[in-house]
């Protein structure tokens, strides 16, 4: 029987994991940027949106679906075992048919075909996606292994970059180190999987009970990865690399905070079918009404502050060549807080409970919306141009869930003290926006004014007695051993 981690536990690994995310970026893309420049980072940036079109088709909606699957079965290796082997071997076959296809694309589509090798790196993150099985391992809430696993290829990698980056001509370097960095420890995923799971075969294999709920989730993974590459392909192909490279500095911090902002809402999602699966609703929903709460405290505060501080935030991470990658940065922060509430109430809620049709029909609503606006703004207005597609896309999304769910937990939103968030943001800004009157570094504004936002607004939450930054600050304080 697998031993239930602790969920406490599982939040702090993974907030290390978001942690490191968030700390690594702020290293290498500084330095990369300023190396490759726009037309640099926009040619990777391009093949990484091309290649995950052919990485969503081999994965199917396996990464998704197997955490779900494994979860329920993960108190019975047997079970596990044979499951896993099922979903892998549909993995697979898949993949393979995925790479013939992309073999078949880098020979007959000239972009393609001209950096035909910097196609064949990115690719590797294919295969690797597949025998990594990640999915078991969310499953069985191993992100302890997950944590540790992840940074000791992150500091390999950020090494990596300051010996082996060195001109506008090293982006191919720079690609290889951004696919180690991130999925070559999925090598070690496929070995140490014996620990869970049996490799040789169990039999009664049926392949064909998770054919259905696979395709749903592929259906949803293909709505995603549309309007979330969508923005990148459609400027390379109707821009430029350096308008890519624009939107993908703008995007950079964006990607950062929902990171942060999502890191609860990854652990749940076990969790949350395991409840379901048990019968424990009233576990379930106190489970769900925390998450969406979490989510409103930090990417409320995050979406403005970086709002108001787009500016240093685009000089500091990117240089300032990238200048014009200050407005589409304004326009799109508000998605932080529209992917952070969707990711709870469809991936977390929807799907643990069955719902997984709603959560997809709210994605093609996102795609089509984000592909409309996209064709209307790109050719005007460029990056900004994706920039509001991709806004409005979210929203969409959002919108379409929170109808599907509202009879399911009818008072998900009502447990949110929306107007102390809102005053703790008032109170921040105030204390904050005045450091940008100083003659000062970038890094320094960032980091003082960062020190008086955050400050001021968990002060205010705490002072204002905010329910879940009460019980937190309650539980660190006695871990410290500075209150009983």
């Amino acid at each position: 029987m697998a031993k239930q981690k602790s969920l406490k536990l599982n939040f702090i690994m993974n907030s290390i994991l978001t942690m490191s995310q968030f700390i690594f970026p702020l290293i290498t893309f500084p330095y990369a940027s300023r190396v490759l420049m726009p037309s640099g980072i926009g040619k990777v940036n391009f093949a990484i949106s091309i290649i995950n079109y052919f990485s969503m088709f081999a994965q199917l909606g396996i990464p998704t679906y197997g955490i779900r699957a494994c979860a329920k079965v993960r108190d019975n290796r047997e079970q596990l075992t044979r499951t896993v082997h099922e979903l892998l071997f549909i993995n697979i076959i898949v993949t393979m048919i995925s790479y013939i296809g992309l073999a078949l694309a880098i020979l007959f589509v000239p972009r393609m075909h001209n950096e035909k090798m910097l196609y064949v790196i990115i690719s590797f993150t294919i295969v690797l996606t597949t025998i990594g099985m990640e999915w078991l391992y969310k499953a069985l809430e191993q992100y302890t292994y997950i944590t540790i696993r992840s940074i000791v290829f992150k500091l390999i990698g950020l090494i990596a970059m300051f010996m082996l980056v060195h001109s506008k001509s090293d982006y191919l370097i720079y690609a290889v180190i951004t696919v180690v960095s991130s999925y070559a420890s999925f090598i070690l995923n496929f070995i140490n999987a014996r620990k869970f799971v049996d490799f040789k075969p169990v039999g009664h294999y049926n392949l064909q009970q998770h054919i259905k709920p696979i395709l749903i989730f592929f259906s949803m993974s293909i709505a995603v990865t549309v309007y979330t590459n969508l923005d990148t392909i459609m400027l390379g192909f109707m821009k430029n690399d350096v308008e890519v490279g624009y939107y993908t500095a703008a995007v950079k911090i964006k990607g950062i905070t929902v990171s942060v902002v999502t890191s609860l809402g990854t652990v749940l999602l076990p969790r949350a079918a395991y409840y379901i699966e048990k019968g424990e609703n009233e576990k379930f929903e106190i489970l769900a009404k925390k998450a969406i709460n979490f989510v409103f405290l930090i990417a409320t505060p995050l979406v403005i502050y970086f709002i108001i501080f787009a500016k240093q935030g685009i000089f500091f991470l990117s240089g300032k060549a990238f200048g014009p990658s200050v407005v589409p940065m304004q326009l799109i922060m508000f998605t932080v807080l529209f992917i952070g509430l969707s990711n709870i109430t469809g991936i977390q809620i929807l799907v643990p409970l069955g719902y997984e049709k709603i959560v997809l029909y709210s994605e093609i609503a996102g795609a089509l919306t984000d592909l409309i606006i996209n064709f209307i703004l790109i050719p005007s207005l460029g990056s900004s141009g994706a920039s509001i597609g991709t806004l409005v896309a979210e929203l969409v999304v959002l919108l379409v869930q929170y109808f599907g769910i509202k009879n399911q937990v009818p008072d998900l939103f009502k447990t949110v003290k929306y107007y102390k968030i809102i005053f703790a943001v008032m109170l921040a800004t105030l204390a904050s926006a005045w450091v940008q009157m100083l003659n000062l570094h970038v890094f320094l504004v960032l980091l003082v004014s960062a020190l008086f936002f955050f400050g001021v607004y968990g002060i205010t939450l705490l002072l204002m007695k905010e329910t879940l930054v009460t019980e937190i600050t309650q539980e660190i304080l006695q871990k410290l051993h500075l209150i009983k």
